[in-house]
């Protein structure tokens, strides 16, 4: 680290009474604040989202039909059916997404599982770590702020466990439905894309095929670490021209065959075909929701642009493109209905069928994308509440701070997909594992949302059940047709997110006892060393560990604590197990902001605690700060250094009296001394202090905390934590990858039993 990797200008602070409720520990920046962006950058913003949200919604016109009609329909059930997209499109999507859901986020964050994090910030339903506990921005309404029912509703969740736990759980599975889906539908849309060449290329093997899906996935995935900017430098246009030409392709063919099928946006068709069918328009459901599979996707993406930017490129460009869409088609179905099983090929204009074949393959591959980053959002999300171990995280854009790329998750996609779409192999096997889970997100959707307008926006709980009933039955409906689907392949998307879930409940199981275990060591220093010095000069533990005397060592002493503002851990382990206390040691309180970087002058507070020559440094950096580096200690040393002459300066300016020196007491053993030792007391400045043991040497010290499970402990719990354990100890960081010199660090290890 350079000598002005930590700010210039040190916030000080005096000694606090309380040393581990010091208010400098805590800035505004330690809250995440959503980006807003305007003008130029919410257009710019606006173009990328068309080419990651909206590849996979916005291919659907190539099979939707087909997937819904078994035969050529007749003109009224074409109608009734296009009726349903279109409604079921402007209700689903437009209505509850778009102009709803959109607006339920956590500063900035979009998912299911965000808009869970919201609630708890207003709501007392989850437990936290303690020390990132306030790091949160708790915004909870004081109780006399809400109407009866909220108060009495909000009373009701608070205090059920198995409340807390349901909405937990819809939480957890929303994210791993997302990821589900994140496995299959790459492989479903490129699979489709190469399959298209049989139009023009009837005689192509299926182990071509295969080879060919797979060669592209393994490019699509490759092209990730580019970041979102990047990559919608190619996929924006292609999904944009090839929306533009669903466009055309409908305003042709209802200007050319049929446009008395406008009579569709009466939404009585709808209703009329669902009556006249019965169970088989029921079951029918199931290929028309395929209209909007992809808008789970919509909102998780939320993170990486913004509720503006979907909004405009929604209602301006892809809503209208859609429309035309299904249109047109119903439109030249209506006089060719055998042309229902490749509608969008079949309905292309004479002459347009090349073009229009190229592009759909490149829009098809491209599909991915919305989910591939929806994955990467929601991972990050998860593992930020303790529901996984920590993966690294790469923030790819230094404007918008929310697009990101998980390399793990990247590649452990690849090979999901890969295998799925090699062992499926066709596009028909496939669909019928599609479009179950998205209705199971977009349901838990509703229900959080809901939640959210009572108690985050106050909206009177009887406004709010009209609408929640309303898209409910819609829900619902969607649910119990899609469901017909499980036996026939929605089990494999269902079972693959019930066990991811099983992990990310299990995993947070396993942290909510490892905190508690924690909790019981975790004290400030005054509980097991006396701030002051004894006759002789000596520091000692309280009484309530034998009063020992404190053996001084020289040098410069770093703890590491990865967030917090309490004594590290390590740090009480090493003192009371060791009874040592070098000449200067520092607190080290690492807090990551979700910003690029952080200003110098921003960048580090230290105050001073109780003990001698004993300080607390809280560092905030950025995403693309280089923190940790070889000369972390001299950074450290300079900004104390830096901390005592500004303290000085303030005593002398407020026309305080110079302190007393600071006594320093150092243990030292005469070479001609076997047997015994003596201690010496020398007086020092506090500077002075400083600089003896700066010049000695850095020792930086981390901890390797170990658990044990308690012998009393029944069997499944035993069972669930001895996954937690093993899972914990294979995705640990290793001390090695500090980039801190190997001679001047030392781990400490010690056992907790939970």
């Amino acid at each position: 680290m350079q000598q002005d990797s930590f700010s210039d200008p040190v916030g000080s602070s005096l000694p606090h009474e309380d040393e581990d409720e010091d208010p400098a520990l805590r800035k505004p920046g330690d809250y995440k604040v959503k980006q807003v962006f305007k003008g130029k950058m919410l257009l710019w913003l606006t173009y990328q989202s068309i080419g990651v949200i909206y590849g996979d919604i916005g291919t659907s016109p190539l099979y939707v039909y087909s997937s819904t009609f078994s035969a050529p329909p007749s003109r009224e059930d074409l109608i009734g059916v296009l009726s349903i997209i279109i409604w079921s499109l402007f209700m689903m999507v437009s209505v509850k997404y778009v102009l709803i859901i959109l607006h339920a986020d956590n500063n900035g964050e979009g998912g299911t599982f965000s808009t869970y994090t919201l609630l708890s910030r207003y709501m007392n339903i989850t437990n936290r770590d303690p020390r990132e506990a306030s790091l949160v921005e708790i915004k909870r309404h004081p109780t006399v702020d809400l109407e009866r029912a909220s108060k009495y509703a909000r009373n009701s969740l608070e205090t059920s466990s198995f409340a807390k736990r349901l909405l937990q759980v819809m939480g957890v599975l929303a994210v791993t439905m997302v990821i589900a889906d994140g496995v299959l539908t790459p492989a479903q849309s490129v699979l489709g894309a190469v399959q298209g060449i049989e139009v023009v290329a009837p005689n192509i093997s299926k182990s071509t095929v295969v080879g060919v899906t797979d060669a592209i996935l393994i490019v699509l995935f490759l092209v990730q670490p580019l970041g979102i900017t990047r990559i919608t430098f190619a996929f924006s246009p292609i999904v944009i021209i090839w929306l533009g030409f669903n466009a055309i392709f409908g305003i042709y063919n209802l200007a050319k065959y049929d446009a008395r099928v406008f009579r569709a946006f009466n939404p009585g068709f709808a209703f009329t075909f669902l009556a006249h069918h019965g169970e088989s328009g029921w079951r029918m459901l199931s290929g028309t929701l395929l209209a909007f599979t992809g808008v789970e996707a919509l909102f998780a993406d939320l993170g990486a642009f913004s509720t503006k930017a979907i909004q405009i490129s929604w209602l301006c460009y892809t809503f209208p493109c859609l429309l035309l869409a299904y249109i047109g088609q119903a439109a030249f179905i209506s006089v060719h209905p055998e042309a229902y099983s490749n509608p969008f090929f079949n309905s292309a204009p004479p002459g347009t069928i090349f073009p229009a074949l190229v592009i759909a393959i490149l829009a098809a591959i491209v599909a991915s994308q919305a989910i591939i980053t929806a994955t990467f959002q929601l991972l990050n999300q998860v593992m930020k509440l303790s529901y996984f171990p920590q993966l690294k995280v790469i923030h790819t854009s230094k404007t918008f701070h929310n697009q990101l790329y998980v390399p793990m998750a990247n590649w452990l996609l690849m090979i999901g997909t890969i295998l799925v779409a090699s062992i499926y192999n066709n596009t028909t096997s496939l669909g019928n594992a599609y479009g179950v889970c998205v209705m199971f997100v977009t349901l838990f959707d509703t229900c959080m949302v809901s939640l959210a307008a009572m108690f985050v926006w106050r909206i009177s709980p009887y406004l709010v059940l009209f609408p929640f009933l309303a898209i409910v039955s819609l829900d619902g409906t969607y649910i119990s047709s899609a469901l017909t689907k499980v036996p026939t392949g929605a089990w494999f998307t269902l079972a693959l997110a019930t066990a991811l879930a099983l992990v990310f409940l299990l995993w947070r199981y396993g942290k909510e006892q490892q905190w508690s275990a924690e909790a019981e060591g975790r004290f400030p220093t005054s509980h097991f060393v006396r701030s002051d010095q004894d006759s002789s000069g000596v520091l000692r533990l309280t009484e309530r560990f034998g009063g020992t005397p404190l053996s001084p060592t020289e040098g410069l002493s770093v703890f590491f604590d990865k967030a917090g503002e309490t004594t590290p851990i390590v740090f009480s382990n090493f003192i009371l197990k060791l009874t040592s206390l070098s000449r200067v040691t520092v607190f080290l309180h690492l807090r990551p902001l979700e910003v690029p970087s952080v200003p110098p002058e921003d960048r580090c507070t230290i105050s001073q605690l109780r003990i001698p020559s004993c300080y607390r440094l809280v560092l905030w950096y950025g995403f693309n700060d280089e923190i940790i580096t070889s000369d972390m200690g001299h950074a450290i040393m300079v900004q104390t250094r830096q901390y005592l002459l500004q303290r000085e300066e303030e005593e002398r300016n407020s026309g305080l009296s110079k302190r007393s020196p600071e006594v320093a007491t150092v243990q030292t053993r005469s070479r001609s001394q076997t047997s015994s030792a003596t201690t010496t007391t020398t007086t020092q400045s506090p500077l002075e202090n400083l600089d003896s043991a700066y010049s000695h040497g850095v020792l930086y010290v981390v901890g390797k905390e170990q658990m044990k499970i308690k012998p009393q402990t029944n069997l499944f719990r035993r069972l669930v934590l001895g996954i937690f354990l093993w899972i914990r100890e294979n995705t640990r960081a290793k001390i090695a990858s500090l980039a801190l010199p190997v001679d001047k660090i030392i781990e400490v290890g010690f056992l907790k039993e939970i």
